[in-house]
């Protein structure tokens, strides 16, 4: 199968994906895109980065995964400006 789908209509638009991959110590997920330069990086979020929201170990588990994705996700939209758009879970 293909890595990106994408409508046949649609050229020269960019192929946005995320990346994820997991070192011995921590996770890390990034938002590209290919040019012909090479991938251009939208934005990265390291699981441990998640210390500064009161997570202070376990950077590798499930959900440190979750959280990191959750973390590149909300950095993307900040950067397109549509962090409004999309409401996070306001109470549980």
């Amino acid at each position: 199968g293909k890595m990106v789908r994408q409508e046949k209509s649609k050229f020269n638009t960019r192929k946005y994906r995320l990346i994820v991959r997991f070192t011995n110590r921590r996770c890390i997920c990034q938002i590209a895109y290919a040019t012909i330069r090479g991938d251009m990086i939208v934005a990265q979020a390291s699981s441990h980065e998640l210390a500064k929201y009161e997570v202070p170990c376990g950077h590798k588990n499930y959900a440190a995964a979750y959280c990191t994705g959750l973390l590149v996700a909300r950095r993307v939209l900040k950067k397109f400006g549509l962090d409004d758009k999309f409401k996070g879970k306001e109470e549980i």
